[in-house]
């Protein structure tokens, strides 16, 4: 039976779930690679065209920021991802996020707990045996973290966890999305099937095959718009270079050392960047949003015609943003809020419509709200904060502050209007400050001149450490603890 906990406003939601025979709501999550929060044109990124996202943002709420807790390791992505799947912090997941324990619940083993049929497609990066786990069916799956969007080795589920590894396809890593923007590469893939594509018509294919008589949790995970950028023409013409304009915070190079300048991420483009290059860069970037905006709305649409969309609440987000020119960065190693501050909405029967939510949240958070949303109980092991009462109520919070970190070499706390970055390179630390409220950009560094704040915020940093378990040698335990 329905309660309050179980299902979100069902006094007040138009449609009632009990009227269709179905016990609990479904739930279809899809989730970006590499798309920074500032990307949906509905949501303040006009230059981007994202119609299908658009118009989730308006039959939903959006919460405008969401953030990752950050990453253990250079691969950004794989400890996001296991914290999203497992409700748990940075520092409470299982070897930098490659693997998730046993112990950890992951969200499709509550969900399968709970009745639903659980089904993955695309990108997983924490392991053949947890995906097993996490999911009772599946399809063209994914084990990795990046490859030729056009060829992708995938695998057909197989419920003990034993995938044999995929053929692999000739790639050539090191090439750069500005070496790939030509008429050769569109010329040789023009054969190939794009792994938006694939994951989307996977989904599609299960909407329409999938048994009625139980709820389903659905999740496909794209591959885009992270490198290699290549997209089908048509979508990289929409972004002619002329009309791309440079982000307010570019700069050739970053200021100061920030102990991951060349990561592989940041060796994808010249330094000092040249702005024409950044510009193509942006473009290529911007393409694989909105040929990926076209495959979800496939998806949406099919949830239409197969009347599932009444009953069924779908989540959109991303494992991590991008810099792509901002601060002379174009990866996702640093803690300014293009790489930390994530795209994340919600949209179904008895949500709200049309609105934002400014609350603090984490992606790790999303696990435990689906839980209350739809009734499912939640693990005890997830360590995340349900944010259903910031859906019902638009003033409330569940969280005063976020804290990220990135490797032993930075560590960073938000409050409403301020965020401290702090820097460990070579033994050395260094702080940045911005008012969020005045330099969304991150422009301005205040801490040479607000020293009593930085004082302060430092002091949440030295809570933060002792709450989740900031304390482990190889992340810098033994310098972040020196004050």
């Amino acid at each position: 039976m329905m309660t309050r906990r179980g299902f979100l406003g069902a006094a007040a939601a138009p449609y009632v779930f009990a009227q269709s025979g179905r016990r609990k709501p479904n739930v279809l999550f899809l989730f970006a690679d590499d798309m920074r929060h500032s990307t949906i044109s509905a949501l303040g990124a006009p230059q981007v065209r994202t119609p299908n996202l658009d118009k989730l943002a308006g039959r939903g709420v959006a919460f405008t920021r969401a953030h990752i807790m950050g990453g253990t390791s250079g691969a950004v992505c794989m400890p996001s991802r296991a914290m999203l799947h497992t409700g748990r912090t940075l520092f409470g997941i299982e070897r930098e996020g490659q693997t998730i324990a046993s112990d950890h619940t992951m969200m499709g083993e509550a969900f399968q707990e709970a009745g639903y049929h659980a089904f993955g497609t695309g990108k997983w990066h924490n392991g053949p045996a947890a995906f097993s786990r996490g999911f009772n069916d599946g399809e063209n799956i994914f084990f990795g973290g990046m490859d030729d969007h056009w060829n992708v080795p995938v695998s057909h589920y197989h419920k003990a966890g034993e995938y044999p590894a995929p053929k692999p396809h000739p790639w050539d890593p090191g090439t750069s999305a500005g070496k790939q923007i030509n008429q050769k590469v569109f010329d040789r893939v023009a054969s190939g099937t794009h792994s938006s594509e694939l994951f989307a018509s996977t989904i599609v294919d299960f909407l329409k095959k999938r048994d009625r008589s139980k709820p389903f949790f659905a999740y496909s995970a794209f591959m885009a718009p992270h490198d290699p950028r290549t997209m089908p023409k048509q979508y990289l013409d929409m972004y002619p270079e002329a009309e791309i304009r440079l982000p307010e915070n570019f700069l050739p190079e970053h200021p100061f050392d920030n102990g991951e300048l060349r990561v592989r991420d940041e060796m994808l483009a010249a330094i000092p960047r040249d702005p024409a290059e950044t510009r193509r860069h942006i473009g290529a970037y911007y393409a694989m949003i909105s040929h990926l905006d076209a495959q979800i709305g496939r998806v949406l649409a099919t949830l239409e015609e197969t009347d599932a969309a009444r009953d069924t609440i779908v989540v959109f987000a991303a494992d991590n943003g991008l810099a792509v020119g901002q601060h002379g960065l174009f990866g996702k190693q640093n803690l300014y809020d293009h790489s930390v501050r994530v795209p994340l909405m919600m949209a179904g029967p008895g949500l709200p419509e049309k609105q934002k939510r400014t609350a603090f949240c984490y992606v790790l958070d999303i696990f435990p709200t689906l839980c209350d949303l739809v009734g499912v109980s939640k693990p005890a092991s997830v360590q995340g904060k349900s944010f259903q009462t910031v859906i019902e109520k638009p003033s409330s919070r569940t969280r005063d502050h976020v804290h990220t970190a990135y490797r032993h070499l930075q560590r960073a706390v938000s409050t409403d209007r301020y965020k401290l970055i702090e820097y460990n390179v070579g033994g050395k630390r260094r702080n940045q400050l911005f008012d969020l409220w005045q330099d969304p950009w991150e422009k301005s560094d205040l801490s040479g001149a607000q020293a009593k704040r930085v004082q302060s915020m430092r002091g949440l940093l030295g809570q933060w450490r002792t709450e989740l378990g900031d304390t482990r040698p190889e992340f810098g335990g033994k310098f972040w603890a020196g004050g």
